[in-house]
């Protein structure tokens, strides 16, 4: 029997965010994984990898250096095929289908890293049943996303009328809608931190533009020191199993 959908009021709207911290996110995320079992998913950077490569910012490649273990999972192909090449250990696999996420049958991670990529999928709630199976009974589930409220688009769609987005992302998070959607999955929200996102040079980028935003990320660093961290274009929510 499905239960009643509660009546709510205008004031159950407003939700507090929590007190937390702008960092760095390649070297945050870096220092979680050092000396544990990692479970990487999403490591292949499907459209980036080249120019994270070309600019030392591949998560991949710094988490090798500093897991115990480290196994990589995603569904692009050729990302998969480019790294198994490259000697890292990783595996072919829809992570929206928590069966076929089961029938790989390995070890339970201390740190799943669902780096950037719940963005990206139509199925975000079944990814998420999916990591449980990833993830050892102590474990972290490490989920890293833009944040829906960042700057950046705020002042693009002021300013310029463009909104700013990876071509393949289907849904935008807020801090509120990610720790929901994990509690419904079986989640418990134990940490969040925000990041400001390093810019990607382009070359078709004017020298005006450049300046622009350098100085929103700017101003969200600033924000950040003053107390106003949400203003960030990133969200990092660490979780366990409930």
């Amino acid at each position: 029997m499905t239960s009643a959908t509660p009546e709510y009021g205008q004031d159950e709207m407003a939700h507090p965010l929590p007190r937390t911290s702008i960092v760095d996110r390649l070297p945050w995320l870096v220092e979680q994984c050092r000396g544990r079992r990692v479970i990487h998913v999403g490591f292949a950077d499907a459209g980036f990898r080249a120019e994270q490569g070309r600019a030392g910012r591949w998560l991949h490649g710094h988490l090798d250096e500093v897991a115990d273990e480290l196994v990589g999972l995603d569904a692009d192909e050729p990302g998969v095929t480019a790294a198994r090449e490259a000697g890292y250990d990783v595996r072919l696999v829809d992570c929206t289908d928590p069966a076929a996420v089961a029938a790989l049958d390995l070890a339970p991670a201390d740190v799943v890293l669902a780096g950037e990529i719940i963005e990206h999928l139509g199925a975000p709630g079944p990814f998420l049943d999916a990591m449980a199976t990833l993830c050892a009974p102590d474990g972290t589930l490490i989920v890293t996303t833009p944040n829906a409220y960042g700057l950046v688009n705020v002042v693009a769609s002021i300013t310029r009328r463009v909104e700013v987005n990876h071509p393949d992302h289907v849904v935008m998070f807020t801090w509120r809608t990610l720790t929901q959607l994990m509690a419904r999955t079986g989640w418990v929200v134990q940490d969040t931190v925000t990041y400001v996102p390093t810019v990607r040079e382009r070359g078709d980028r004017s020298r005006l533009e450049s300046f622009a935003v350098r100085a929103v990320l700017g101003l969200e660093r600033l924000l950040g020191r003053l107390g106003r961290p949400y203003s960030a274009d990133g969200l990092i929510v660490t979780a366990r199993r409930d």
